[in-house]
This record gives structure tokens, sequence and C-alpha cells, in this order.
């Protein structure tokens, strides 16, 4: 085989592998987040299974990504499926240095914490859930929104994750103005229950806070960005199966 024969071949194959990616983008999207998303949750069920070395790698590799604190992350296996920073301190150690804290991943009797937050899990997870329930029956039909819309969505997500920082850099962890939410409880007049007010538990506002940007955050990048997503894809693969056409070639 000559080399132009072998590069010409070479780029056959390339362009075919191009045009099935172009025309199942979607499920190939889908199936790498879905591997994203579920890697956190395979770590706790390792420490279970005590396959500590995998898990140890799974949360090193996530640990990058996200600050890993035991407060604000699920736990499986465990008594509770969250615990506050109280419950934390009481089992591993009396600080508040999110180094310190992070360390955390659990033991048998609290369960083993998943390899990344609670934030972190609503923020990808709802990537997943909007694609089932919003794109997938309506792709052929969903447009894009106007840009100020896609920004728009992403503003509670930005509000409370900025907030919580600017809250732990001033007040420090277990001490800021997300964590007592104060201004919150003189805001509707004490009318929640204490738990409501204090802490990341589930139930909490800074919870759902964290659950409601979430969802925001997955629904502006389904609706804005997948739409020009298939429609690039779709003119690829349109362009391929014209100069496959041309050239007699089939795909």
């Amino acid at each position: 085989m000559t080399t132009v024969t072998k590069n010409r071949s070479t780029a056959i194959t390339l362009n075919r592998l191009v045009y099935q990616i172009s025309r199942h983008w979607l499920p190939f999207i889908s199936l790498l987040l879905l591997v994203f998303v579920g890697l956190p949750w395979l770590a706790p069920l390792f420490m279970a299974w005590g396959w500590t070395r995998a898990a140890t790698i799974i949360y090193a590799i996530y640990s990058i990504q996200c600050h890993q604190m035991p407060q604000r992350s699920f736990f499986l296996f465990g008594r509770e499926t969250m615990y506050s920073l109280p419950q934390i301190q009481s089992v591993w150690m009396d600080t508040v240095n999110p180094l310190e804290l992070r360390r955390y991943i659990g033991d048998s009797t609290m369960g083993w914490k998943v390899a990344w937050s609670d934030r972190m899990v609503y923020m990808y997870g709802s990537v997943l859930l909007v694609t089932a329930v919003l794109f997938l029956p309506f792709r052929n039909r969903l447009k894009s929104p106007p840009l100020p819309v896609f920004f728009l969505l992403l503003l509670p997500m930005a509000v409370d994750g900025i907030s919580h920082f600017i809250s732990d850099l001033i007040g420090g962890i277990g001490d800021g103005f997300r964590y007592h939410n104060s201004w919150l409880a003189d805001l509707t007049n004490n009318r929640f229950a204490a738990t409501f007010y204090v802490g990341d538990a589930l139930g909490s506002f800074n919870s759902w806070m964290r659950l409601i940007s979430g969802l925001c955050f997955g629904l502006a990048v389904v609706w804005f960005l997948y739409p020009h997503i298939q429609a690039g894809f779709a003119d690829t693969a349109r362009q391929i199966e014209r100069k496959f056409a041309q050239k007699g070639l089939k795909l």
C-alpha cells in the first residue's frame, strides 16, 4: 500500500468515525457524563467493600474539582445521609480548617463520603435529568433561549457559590452569615424550624439553594448549549454525506 493510499484510507476511516459521532453525539456525551457523575458514588461503595485503593484513587481525582468538605457531602451506608459540622468534628477532629475537614471520608459507623459535594451532584446530575425530561422529547423543536436567559439561569449558582465563599472567608466555616443565616431568619420572622436556617444538612436553606441553583445550571446548559451542539453536528454529518456521495463511497 502506497503512502497516498494509506493516508486516503485513514482519512476515510476518520471521516466515518466523525460521522458516527455526529449522528449519535447525544448518547456519546450522555454516557461520558454518566461515568463522570457516577464515579464519585462508587468511592463509598468501594470503601464499604474494602476496596480502599480504588476508592482512594477516585477521592484523589475528584478532589481536584471539589472541596469535598464532609458537612456538605452525601454519605452512604451510615446512620444519616448528611452530617452537620459538629457531628463531623465529634468523630474526626475539632477543626474548621477546610484542608483537614476534607480529609475525612467516613468510617463504618458514619458511612462513607461521596467523592464530591452535594453542589457538584446537583450541578452535573441535573444535566442528565434535563436531557432526559426536556431535550430528548423535544430535541427537534427545542430552540436555544437568548443569551441573557442563559446567564440568568446561571445567576443563582453564582450568587449562592460566591456568597458561601465570602461567608467562609470572612466569618469562617461554621460561623459565617451563610452558616447561621440569621438574616434569613429575620427576613422570614423565624417562620421555619431552626434546622432550616443553620448548617448545610438536607432540608436546610443552604441545601435547598444548592439544589435549586444546580437545577438551574442543568437547565441552562442543556437548553442553551445542546441545540447549538446538535445543529453543529448535523451540519458536519451533512458535509461528510455530500463528500462521500461525490466520491461514490459508502458511510
